[in-house]
């Protein structure tokens, strides 16, 4: 072999076995960094299930059923009532709920309101609980997550635009009528950009074991008490 040809093969060898090293390191990191970047894109994602469990609760609350779009939860944000229940002194004060049986006993068909009235007449030496009427805005201030905005609640995050995935109906489930609710984030659109024959492999395995590919707050199918299927 020329002389002047076995430092050139030299290099070669050394830029070939940096190169397998890199491949090999890359293959093993790949994923590795796949499951890095999907536990921070699903941690986003269960805050907006979580925020869209909340509303469709207190939607409930106030309409007796849950609803099938996500504009219509916006919108009961933004414009809805719903009903709070206003407790008025203490149980434990037995002074105050000694006086306020005195005025029951007095006026047997005395209400809550009218204690209430009372009650801003000036006598607050009085016990009882009042419902009353609030703003969502107000009703759910603080049981939303600190990320919470309602203009984005309909959009899958890091999916370009793509929207959630939700549906409501009413079955009948031991002879009684339940509403059920259910929203969706397939990971294919929340993995979106991301190294597609592991967002397949992820699916397949979601398959495996009979599991939803992707992120599930609710079921119409049968009740779960709302439940996430990340908890």
């Amino acid at each position: 072999m020329n002389k002047a040809l076995k430092p050139v093969l030299g290099i070669l060898l050394l830029a070939l076995a940096a190169f397998l090293v890199w491949k090999i390191y890359s293959s093993i990191m790949e994923p590795v960094n796949f499951n890095k970047e999907k536990a921070a894109r699903e941690y986003v994602a269960i805050q907006r299930l979580k925020d869209i469990r909340t509303l469709q609760v207190a939607y409930k609350s106030a309409h007796n059923r849950f609803v099938s779009t996500i504009d219509s939860l916006q919108n009961f944000y933004r414009n809805g009532q719903t009903s709070v229940i206003m407790q008025i002194g203490s149980n434990d004060d037995s002074l105050a709920v000694a006086h306020t049986e005195a005025i029951k006993k007095k006026n047997r068909k005395i209400k809550a309101i009218d204690l209430y009235q009372m009650y801003q007449a000036g006598d607050t030496n009085l016990v009882f609980s009042i419902e009353s009427k609030v703003p969502v805005v107000e009703a759910l201030e603080g049981a939303l997550t600190p990320s919470f905005n309602v203009d984005s609640i309909a959009f899958i995050p890091f999916s370009g635009g793509e929207q959630i995935e939700m549906e409501a109906v009413t079955r009948t489930v031991s002879g009684v009528q339940v509403p059920l609710f259910e929203a969706r984030i397939p990971y294919k659109k929340l993995l979106k950009g991301m190294d597609n024959q592991l967002r397949i492999n992820l699916d397949a395995k979601q398959k495996d074991q009979n599991r939803y590919e992707g992120l599930q707050v609710g079921s119409i199918s049968s009740p779960n008490n709302n439940a996430g299927n990340w908890e």
